[in-house]
């Protein structure tokens, strides 16, 4: 059994990927959609093909003046935010953690982390006011299983686990529903921006399997938030068929040694 479908969904990061899945199933559910990213002809296209139902808004989430202001300054009927999707997040490089590039490091600290908090804080009081409303926070399975390369980046999906946890323990008694979904290998524009758009390159990572789709995660977004309102869906950790777990890594005939 379903809820019925949220009145007004903010979508982070919804030029694109998972962001425009997410802003193309709420629209099909007749929910009005703030979709915001920072590509605006993008959000343009996105605004054109769902109708009037779906409100464009330019926005840089790492801008935390820009985040208030953009909520603050929602037009009536996309005011009241039921449901906020905290989709906007990158991934930038695969080096080892000695060669990664720290401005690659800042920049996923400050759009994975910082700006999914940003966008948190400026929704809450409105919710917690209307004793109603959803946090569904983008997180990523990098989050919990590491991988050589991961390190800032699964840093970040690991802060966005945890930091959904403690916002359900703060919003206790408000009636707020915050949940954390996880997937794996998804095959988006991620890779591609990862390889700073070496298509080939991110095209081999899913080379042979099948992915997941935006449009899985998009159900999957659109299932928890249409359940019945008394149900909370903590975390969602899903990942294709295709892909499982892996042995630890032991480096074999390594001796390590300490100064006399």
């Amino acid at each position: 059994m379903t809820n019925a479908t949220p009145g007004t969904v903010l979508v982070t990061g919804a030029s694109s990927g998972f962001g425009a899945a997410i802003a193309r199933r709420f629209a099909a559910a007749g929910a009005r959609v703030v979709a915001a990213a920072r590509r605006a002809e993008r959000l343009g296209s996105l605004a054109a093909e769902l109708g009037p139902l779906v409100l464009p808004v330019t926005l840089d989430v790492r801008d935390r003046a820009a985040v208030t202001e953009a909520v603050g300054g929602l037009p009536a009927g996309f005011a009241e935010i039921d449901v906020l999707v905290n989709n906007a997040g990158l991934a930038l490089g695969l080096n080892p953690a000695q060669d990664a590039d720290t401005d690659d490091w800042d920049q996923m600290i400050d759009t994975n982390c910082k700006g999914l908090a940003y966008c948190t804080r400026a929704v809450l009081p409105g919710m917690v006011g209307r004793r109603r409303g959803h946090v569904i926070n983008l997180g990523s399975a990098a989050g919990t299983y590491p991988y050589p390369g991961g390190n800032a980046y699964g840093g970040t999906k690991a802060f966005v686990h945890q930091f959904s946890l403690n916002l359900r323990s703060d919003l206790h008694g408000t009636g707020i529903r915050v949940t954390c979904i996880e997937p794996g290998m998804a095959d988006t524009e991620f890779s591609t921006v990862r390889f700073s758009g070496d298509k080939a390159k991110a095209d081999a990572v899913y080379a042979g399997m099948q992915p997941l789709t935006a449009d899985d995660i998009a159900e999957s977004v659109y299932w928890v938030a249409t359940l019945p309102p008394h149900v909370n869906v903590n975390v969602i950790e899903l990942m294709p068929v295709a892909q499982s777990f892996a042995p630890f890594q032991v480096a074999r005939r390594v001796l390590i040694t300490f100064p006399a």
